[in-house]
């Protein structure tokens, strides 16, 4: 087998208390499902072998030359009860790479067997939850919302069990690195001023040079999570799963269990099995993103060496936090609707649109793409109503160039739509990955108009809702 990945591994260099050296667990009959050839080459990852090795590569049944395979560990807050001690369960990560625009990139490999933190799991995952990530990340990508990205999919040729036997697989994995809130909490819970002091530093080196000190830190954190959750909610996205163990240091999407992008718009949407108090609901992530960083915020505090004056600027930091999210909204939500300059009134007339969308179960992606043409008004069955918005969004936007073109470029016209994604799974289980290959192209430009693909931009009909989304483990 030849494949060059030039790695240069960093967090492997930390002392072993960050994680546990092992290697991911061999498969029995590894088989190419998807491999994302560019994001390969940004990689620096060359003399690509054929699609044999690759599988064996990627499902952990071959190590390449330079990896340094470990499990990280990590605490966190899940839906609101805290684990000391969670971890890499089923993820294995092989080791970094500098990409060709200079950034540090983790390659992990998820669904790679068991590890000292799989409690009690099997360390895999199949080959549904896999597809999806793969799908559900590349297109975040080209909303242009940061997130992790997926470089290889791999069946395992193995059976693993659920709630029934289903087919496993392995997903390939690739971020700037897979810090977590969670990881500082493993530290600060143990009261290990060393270890949190190394982790603050190799964080700081590695995301935020520019900071000098935790207060920055935390600052510089807020800015990136506070515009990533407003960009999820331009587009209707949900994540599902918010706990502290899935909030990123690096402020990209990380994790793509029960996740989802509305259909009709309602601004409590729930579609995760496990959340069954709406915690994570798509109106509360503003909030929700405030609790997490407010958890970092007080691992931090014992970095600081005025403990009064750290809790004083951190509380502060932290209570601005869903006005720094509502900021970014409002921008984002603006340019949906054409709008490039700021005015008094923006945010009741982005309010009324979607209240009326509520009303009238209007669907959140096409509302917004039609708005300006005939088929908008198709969107309502209060169709004055929306005619008095209209007439109110007519006039505000008069003065405004360029309305329609930023419109389009904030306004998708594609996004994974959920029976569209059970569909795949469905297909690609029974052995046809043409319906995951045609989502997935369609996907990576959710701004064209894609008139062959005009029935990927429909809601579902009648039985075809998907009323829940599961986790992958």
């Amino acid at each position: 087998m030849s494949i060059a990945i030039p790695f240069d591994n960093t967090y492997a260099a930390l002392p072993d208390g960050f994680f546990t050296r092992l290697g991911p667990t061999p498969v029995a009959a590894p088989r190419l499902l998807a491999f994302n050839a560019p994001l390969a080459a940004g990689l620096g990852i060359t003399d690509l072998p054929g699609e044999d090795d690759l599988a064996r590569l990627f499902s952990g049944n071959a190590t390449p030359e330079g990896a340094a395979p470990l499990a990280q560990v990590y605490a966190g807050h899940q839906f609101g009860g805290f684990s000391p001690q969670l971890g890499d369960g089923r993820a294995i990560l092989l080791g970094e790479v500098v990409d060709s625009g200079g950034t540090r990139r983790d390659i992990q490999l998820k669904g790679a067997g068991p590890t000292p933190y799989s409690r009690m799991g099997d360390g895999r995952a199949w080959m549904g939850p896999v597809l999806r990530e793969y799908l559900v990340s590349e297109a975040m990508h080209a909303l242009g919302i940061p997130t992790t990205r997926a470089l290889a999919a791999v069946a395992t040729g193995e059976e693993i069990m659920r709630e029934l036997p289903l087919p496993g697989a392995v997903l390939t994995r690739v971020a700037s690195s897979h810090i977590r809130v969670g990881t500082f909490q493993y530290f600060a819970a143990r009261q290990d001023r060393a270890g949190l002091q190394r982790l603050y530093d190799y964080t700081l080196a590695r995301h935020y040079p520019e900071a000098t000190d935790p207060v920055e830190f935390l600052e510089a954190v807020i800015a990136r999570q506070a515009r990533l959750v407003a960009q999820w909610m331009s587009v209707g996205f949900i994540h599902g799963v918010m706990n502290t163990d899935n909030t990123s240091l690096s402020g990209e999407t990380i994790d793509y269990g029960p996740c989802a992008f509305m259909d009709a718009y309602h601004p409590a949407t729930v579609y995760s099995s496990i959340d069954r108090q709406g915690r994570y609901a798509y109106q509360n992530q503003p909030q929700i993103v405030a609790w997490n960083l407010a958890q970092l915020a007080s691992c931090l505090v014992a970095l600081m060496p005025d403990r009064e004056d750290a809790i004083q600027r951190f509380t502060a930091a932290i209570h601005a936090v869903p006005d720094r999210v509502h900021a970014e909204w409002l921008t984002l939500f603006r340019a949906k609707l054409g709008l490039a300059t700021a005015q008094d009134g923006d945010e009741a007339l982005i309010v009324d649109l979607l209240s009326l969308m509520a009303q009238n179960r209007a669907d959140f992606t096409n509302t917004f793409r039609a708005l300006g043409g005939a088929a908008a008004r198709d969107q309502f069955l209060d169709r004055e109503g929306f005619d008095t918005w209209e007439t109110r969004w007519t006039a505000r936007s008069a003065g405004e160039d360029g309305v329609a073109e930023r419109m389009r470029l904030a306004n998708p016209a594609y996004i994974p739509r959920n029976h569209r994604v059970e569909q795949m799974i469905e297909a690609a289980v029974a052995g046809d990955m043409a319906p995951f290959e045609r989502l997935r192209q369609v996907l990576a430009h959710p701004f064209d108009d894609q008139p062959d693909a005009a029935d990927l931009a429909s809601p579902p009909a009648a039985g075809e809702e998907i009323q829940a989304t599961f986790c992958g483990t």
